[in-house]
């Protein structure tokens, strides 16, 4: 188990943080890591700043997360990693369409030359909108508060995407379906990051097992490829105690 310092906490909507803290391991976008709380338990969290001090973005989800955002400066950081297939990297215009808190394992791909879906329920959960040129980014919220009313994808269909060298997407499951379902006729490399439960992080407990794969060993980047013959995707899921139930169709 790995410790650090935290030397930053900023909050970056009324319900999410990101923590900072110094770190020297090398890690690419779309690695994470487990993070644990004492007394509470272990989490995957992505990291969304991978320079020399690291960070993560947490929204609060259950006992463990919660306890994250409630950290301060000066608190010390457990965890261990890092771990996964990171995102491959390309040159040239990229696209990225982020869902809610999954805008922070897509943080560190941004540059001049990406531009962004960024989706949330409102206006106020959007995430690093400002990381983007002016005139780079598609706001797009539940309740239309800013940008387009509808869900991510809604953001995708004035756009001519066969002119972007790569696509990354990642959000909840069932944004990444219908992301999915829309781009898959269509001539444009895409990755998919996915967010399944995950207990060891190593390969081990298999609770984070899709179609055969395991997100924390094979992903948890996928190819649109890939993606195409996975039967569960977007349609099953595990729970903790390894039931396999059916998402929302």
């Amino acid at each position: 188990m790995i410790h650090s310092t935290i030397t930053g906490i900023e909050r970056v909507s009324p319900t999410t943080v990101s923590i900072r803290f110094p770190w020297e391991a090398a890690v690419l976008p779309g690695q994470f890591i487990m993070v644990w709380i004492p007394g509470l338990g272990e989490i995957p969290i992505s990291l969304s700043h991978i320079g020399d001090i690291k960070g993560i973005t947490i929204k609060s989800f259950g006992p463990t997360s919660e306890a994250l955002t409630k950290m301060k400066e000066g608190d010390r950081i457990f965890f261990r990693g890092p771990y996964g297939r990171p995102f491959t990297q390309v040159k040239g215009k990229i696209l990225v369409v982020g869902g809610g808190s999954g805008m922070a394992g897509l943080l560190p791909l941004i540059n001049s030359d990406t531009v962004g879906v960024v989706s949330a329920r409102t206006k106020d959960e959007l995430l690093f909108v400002d990381r983007f040129l002016e005139g780079n980014v598609i706001k797009v919220t539940d309740d239309g508060s800013a940008g387009i009313k509808g869900i991510a994808v809604d953001g995708l269909k004035g756009l001519d995407l066969q002119k972007f060298t790569k696509m990354y997407i990642c959000g909840p499951e069932l944004m990444l379906r219908s992301v999915y379902r829309y781009i898959r006729e269509i001539d444009v490399d895409a990755e998919f990051s996915l967010e399944r439960l995950m207990k060891c992080g190593i390969g081990v407990c298999d609770s984070c097992s899709i179609d055969g794969y395991q997100l924390c060993r094979d992903g948890p980047t996928f190819s649109k490829k890939q993606i195409s013959g996975m039967h569960e995707f977007g349609a099953f899921k595990l729970t903790e105690s390894g039931k396999r139930i059916a998402l929302p169709k």
